[in-house]
């Protein structure tokens, strides 16, 4: 690995070796309801040990891309990203011995009085990864991320620990909040480079495994930050909403939607939104997960009726929102009259940087927050939507019928028990 000392290369190369523990949605709720000190300390420990994990995977994988894309300018960027947070992470001091003897004196070992972590399954979007082959053996999830601790006097050292763990994740977190767009622009380099419109299918399905291990990454920072917090939120376990609303999740997202697109076009008449779901609907999920997938699913529609009618129309057909609850799914439907998709571009659709809109020039404050971004134009709408839908063991998937619009189908897994889906 150039621009790096031959021994940070060979720790990162031995840190890529070890494979990644999945946790599942259910499992970092049930940790985190009533955090104390000495439990969050041991969720810092799994987190120093986790997280180099996944950066070397990434670093690794970005500097072999084949076809000259490892070289491009802001690949190389976002791969010194995940070098220095990795870097910064192994250096970061150990646990020391009066803090471990102290909090292990304290840890709930019996069977009788431990609280066990719920069982997870394996996601259903993993059939969809390479899956990275490993010698290298990790005890398992129940030994490492929970361990109980008993609400006894710890030194203070251990909360001066966390608080420490705590501001060194959130260098972490603003370090890569550009990340996004920056590998956006990589692969718009690659694309100029290679003289193509187009990426191919080892492309995608590198920036499938790249997105979803960042939204992973984030997922266990944000957690972890939030849960150090210690403030009482009703119904929130970290960034987890236990009781999560559906009908407000989505009225929010529909406000925000028909404001950003009556602001791009300039209309006195924004096209309604018709919603359909149960008022009392609520699960266990992350509502800015939710709020970001039902969002862009909304912009799109809007943007095609608008188009499609013209920005001066009087009326505009209504777009249809309906939420139906299943034993193990929420599916939500957003249909719209925008005069569809062709047959032929459905699978390009879910392409990167696939988008018939003016691409805008890529501002790196974009990912920091969905609700600044623009109508159209990126292509990465529908992509990281579906990661986002399948990052817990949900889904999305299109129906279209040219000349007349498009029903978008988002399944919510219910049950909160698949295991991030790590590759």
């Amino acid at each position: 690995m150039p621009g790096i000392s031959k021994e940070l290369a060979t720790r990162i190369a031995h840190f890529a070796r070890f494979p990644q523990t999945g946790v599942s949605l259910r499992q970092m709720v049930e940790f985190g309801q009533k955090p104390s000190q000495g439990t969050l300390l041991r969720a810092a420990q799994f987190l120093h040990d986790e997280l180099p994990i996944r950066l070397a995977h990434r670093v690794v994988e970005l500097d072999s891309l084949p076809d000259n894309l490892n070289q491009m300018p802001s690949v190389l960027r976002v791969k010194r990203m995940y070098i220095d947070s990795f870097n910064e992470l192994i250096n970061f001091p150990r646990v020391s011995d009066r803090i471990k003897d102290a909090v292990k004196e304290a840890t709930v070992l019996g069977n009788i009085e431990r609280r066990h972590l719920p069982q997870s399954h394996v996601n259903p979007a993993v059939s969809d990864l390479p899956r990275a082959t490993s010698s290298h053996w990790i005890p398992p999830i129940q030994h490492r991320y929970h361990f109980e601790v008993k609400p006894t006097e710890l030194p203070v050292e251990v909360s001066e620990y966390n608080r420490s763990f705590v501001k060194a994740l959130e260098r972490i977190k603003r370090r890569h909040d550009p990340v996004v767009t920056t590998l956006a622009h990589g692969v718009v380099e690659y694309k100029q480079l290679m003289k193509t419109d187009h990426i191919n299918s080892s492309v995608q399905h590198f920036l499938d495994r790249f997105y979803l291990s960042r939204i992973g990454i984030r997922m266990l920072i944000g957690q972890q930050i939030e849960l150090n917090q210690q403030q009482k939120h009703s119904d929130y376990v970290g960034v987890i909403c236990t009781n999560t609303n559906v009908a407000e999740v989505v009225q929010e997202a529909i406000d925000n939607a028909r404001y950003i697109c009556g602001d791009y076009y300039m209309l006195m008449n924004t096209p309604q939104i018709e919603l359909h779901c149960p008022k009392h609907l609520a699960f266990m999920y992350v509502p800015s997960h939710l709020h970001h997938m039902i969002f862009e699913l909304l912009k799109n529609s809007l943007r095609a009726v608008v188009e499609l009618y013209g920005d001066e129309a009087e009326n505009y057909p209504p777009i249809k929102v309906v939420v139906a609850e299943g034993n193990e799914d929420i599916t939500i439907k957003v249909s719209d009259e925008g005069g569809g998709i062709p047959r032929s571009a459905m699978e390009q659709v879910w392409t990167y940087m696939y988008t018939t809109a003016q691409t805008p020039m890529l501002d790196p404050e974009f990912d920091k927050s969905d609700f600044k971004a623009p109508l159209a134009g990126f292509g990465y709408g529908l992509p990281l939507s579906r990661l986002y839908a399948r990052y817990f063991g949900g889904d999305l998937k299109l129906i279209s019928m040219e000349g007349y619009g498009t029903d978008a189908y988002l399944h919510l897994s219910r049950l909160s028990d698949n295991e991030e889906p790590l590759a």
